[in-house]
């Protein structure tokens, strides 16, 4: 499985963004979606996820309220609308898959390049 992130960058506190992870090469059926984001000098966070098969997800409590994450399958995109930004959501995200139908932040073998999140104050 490849997996392909975008849609960070530079915006204000309070505002939102949508990432967007979109993956091919596979079957995605069986698959546990996740984002995860590592900020500068912290160590990685896992922030969501999403089972492909019934779209049931986990979003972690520093975002709950915040940030939704959900899949289109026609697209082969998981996405993760992150609203009401403050500048402690400034990191790299990441995608990434888990073969296991799980919400367990191990796991994850296969990871998405990483898009930037720049949160201003």
């Amino acid at each position: 499985v490849q997996l392909q992130a975008s849609g960070g960058g530079l915006v204000q506190a309070g505002g939102s963004l949508r990432l967007s992870c979109v993956a091919s090469g596979g079957t995605f059926s069986r698959l546990t979606m996740g984002w995860f984001r590592q900020a500068p000098g912290k160590e990685r966070e896992f922030v969501a996820a999403i089972k492909w098969r019934d779209g049931s997800t986990y979003v972690a409590g520093s975002v709950k309220g915040r940030f939704t994450i959900s899949r289109d399958n026609a697209k082969n995109t998981v996405y993760l609308q992150m609203n009401s930004l403050k500048p402690e959501d400034t990191a790299v995200y990441y995608c990434a898959a888990n073969r296991a139908s799980t919400f367990s932040a191990f796991g994850y073998g296969e990871w998405g390049q990483g898009t930037l999140v720049t949160v201003s104050s």
